[in-house]
């Protein structure tokens, strides 16, 4: 089978080029959403919808032979589209080897960013089209333009209701739809003022951020303030937690498991910090699993996956991780199971208060090496009519890298 992918605008069949209207025309079959089929030109060639979800399609692409498919998609195929869907379940030698070939158009993000005047280099896209609205909340940085694709005729108001609740409700909130086409529209109003108005299907918002006045500032570096999360105590407290997530080190595609998550803080700062990292929060308590997803949702780590469960028992089904982290629940079985499962160059790092923890992170590291830490904070606060630095408890930190 060959699998051309073609991607196509708002302008259809006028704004394909030859070698993509030659695609379509010499394709056995054309798979298109029903918007994008009704921009062909009538013919007799068999066309079908893609189906929802997606995943059974491209498996069933990856395995048929003796065909030649046009598989449509929005824009530009490789952003955000099929194109990288297909290239993913094809594997890597799969355009080298003429099985996939990727005709893209100009994206929603270069027509918008080529609307408003903005460098499309200083831009950040996010798509809320496969993942919740709430997942834009990572990207939202007071001076940040952001160019967000969203689903349905309600997701602009969807989105400028999350914006308001965060405290970028001041922010420049534009509506472009159908851009290419010859029913282009362009609205522009503030996130707090879009209210509930429905949009085009085919809309793409340009934001130009603004913290409003009193909203507190959450970076994507590590160590948020403490009061960022629902917590019941279960929290490794802001300046722990920055050293911590320095220790894990997160990198492109790595998965780490959060062991003991309490409220979550440690996996969602690592997805806050590295937007292509994953995560895997394993809590045994279930209200404080879901305590994890709201955060999760507050702070714009919608990717991560929460485990209701006591390790090490859980941890056999899981797929092996690049970096763990140990907060709570700390014993020799969970350290055991924890180095066992760990990638060769992954790595581990686990945070104790109480002298047995301690202990056993001493121990540890006579066995495995690595590098043993004490962490000791202090605060200013009052003493009466003066001040006092009040210390909190120390913590112990082992980190360490399997060779």
């Amino acid at each position: 089978m060959t699998i051309t992918v073609v991607g196509i605008g708002a302008d259809g069949w006028s704004g394909l080029g030859e070698p993509a209207r030659a695609a379509i025309v010499a394709a056995d079959e054309v798979i298109g959403s029903e918007r994008q089929l009704a921009l062909l030109p009538a013919s007799d060639q068999p066309r079908r919808l893609l189906p929802s979800p997606l995943q059974p399609l491209l498996e069933e692409l990856a395995s048929q032979a003796d065909a030649s498919v046009c598989v449509l998609a929005s824009g530009d195929p490789m952003l955000h589209g099929i194109g990288a869907s297909l290239a993913r379940q094809l594997g890597p030698d799969a355009i080298r080897h003429g099985r996939l070939t990727v005709i893209s158009h100009p994206s929603a993000l270069a027509l918008a960013c080529g609307r408003l005047g903005w460098p499309e280099a200083e831009v950040t896209l996010v798509s809320a089209v496969t993942a919740s609205v709430t997942a834009v909340a990572r990207a939202l940085q007071p001076g940040r333009r952001l160019v967000v694709y969203v689903t349905g005729t309600s997701g602009a108001a969807d989105l400028a209701r999350m914006l308001t609740l965060r405290g970028f409700g001041a922010s420049q909130f534009i509506a472009l739809e159908q851009l290419g086409g010859p029913d282009e529209r362009i609205h522009v109003a503030t996130a707090a003022t879009w209210g509930t108005r429905a949009n085009d299907p085919l809309t793409a918002i340009a934001l130009d951020c603004v913290l409003d006045p009193g909203t507190p500032l959450h970076p994507t570096v590590p160590g948020l303030p403490d009061e960022a999360y629902d917590h019941d105590g279960a929290l490794t407290k802001r300046h722990v937690r920055a050293v911590t997530l320095a220790a894990l080190a997160p990198t492109p595609g790595a998965l780490l498991w959060d062991i003991g998550a309490g409220s979550g803080s440690i996996a969602i700062e690592w997805l806050r910090a590295e937007p292509t990292a994953r995560a895997v929060a394993i809590e045994s308590r279930p209200e404080r699993a879901q305590r994890i997803v709201c955060n999760a949702d507050a702070l714009g780590a919608a990717g991560l996956q929460v485990i209701t469960g006591l390790a090490p028992d859980v941890l056999e089904e899981l797929e092996p991780p690049d970096a763990i982290f140990i907060g709570g629940g700390l014993s020799r079985g969970v350290l055991d199971a924890a180095w066992a499962a760990l990638r060769t160059r992954g790595r581990l790092v686990a945070n104790a208060v109480t002298v047995e923890g301690e202990q056993l992170l001493l121990a540890a590291a006579a066995d495995r090496g690595g590098q043993l830490v004490k962490l000791a904070v202090s605060k200013l606060e009052p003493l009466g009519s003066f001040n006092a630095w009040r210390s909190a408890l120390p913590i112990v930190q082992w980190s360490v890298e399997k060779r």
